[in-house]
């Protein structure tokens, strides 16, 4: 693991790797159509995140102006509420923040504390900048700035949102720690000169490129060395 001397700044994905994104819209989905039984819940999950994902990558590609992740969510909310035959738009509204109320990690709120004391620690998200706001109130997520790729107009894996992340620490990127739970999530940050460690999450993609951990536990420990 890279030494404690060769780290000034420890920058962290936020959907995933800090809370439980999928768990969350699950949560919220049942809410919005308690009706519905584990296997709808599962598809309209997977409307949701298939939505996103695919407007995301048409704003990357090219194929469509930015948009802010709010309209994004809305849309996705909207789509999911079709498929479920919701007609409550105060229903839709309130899935459509979801994003806001997602449950952290077990480990997350105390991996955090640790390294807050030892480290400036930054959360980068392509969560917008209200969302980040909301969702470290409501998860006790400690960090020291919250940058969002939205203050780029772009959504990673876009080398800018990194950028964004390396201009704020002040330091060469070999001196910045990327953490995240997904593999392309890493590809981007290695590919501007950040240093990257993966932390195993349910349904992340581990690299075999990064120093890797169960969890914020064992990062922690390593960084800091109690």
């Amino acid at each position: 693991m890279t030494q404690i001397g060769d780290i000034e700044v420890v920058v962290f994905d936020v959907l995933g790797t800090l809370v439980d994104e999928s768990s969350g819209l699950r949560a919220g989905i049942r809410e919005a159509a308690p009706g519905a039984d584990d296997a709808f819940v599962e598809e309209l999950l997977t409307v949701w995140q298939r939505h996103r994902d695919l407007a995301q990558r048409r704003v990357a590609e090219g194929h469509r102006a930015y948009v802010n992740p709010d309209v994004i969510d809305r849309e996705a909310a909207q789509h999911v509420g079709d498929r479920a035959g919701l007609t409550d738009p105060a229903a839709t509204s309130r899935l459509a923040a979801v994003g806001w109320r997602l449950p952290p990690w077990a480990d997350t709120v105390a991996g955090l504390a640790r390294l807050t004391r030892r480290f400036p620690v930054l959360g980068l998200s392509n969560a917008g900048r209200t969302a980040l706001l909301r969702l470290a109130a409501h998860a006790g997520l400690r960090w020291h700035q919250a940058l969002s790729a939205e203050d780029v107009l772009a959504y990673k894996p876009a080398p800018e949102v990194y950028r964004l992340a390396i201009d704020i620490a002040g330091c060469p990127p070999e001196r910045v720690l990327m953490v995240a739970a997904h593999a392309w999530d890493l590809r981007g940050a290695q590919a501007m000169g950040m240093r990257t460690a993966y932390v195993h999450r349910p349904g992340g993609d581990p690299p075999t490129d990064s120093d890797a951990f169960d969890g914020l536990d064992g990062l922690a420990t390593a960084l800091t060395g109690e």
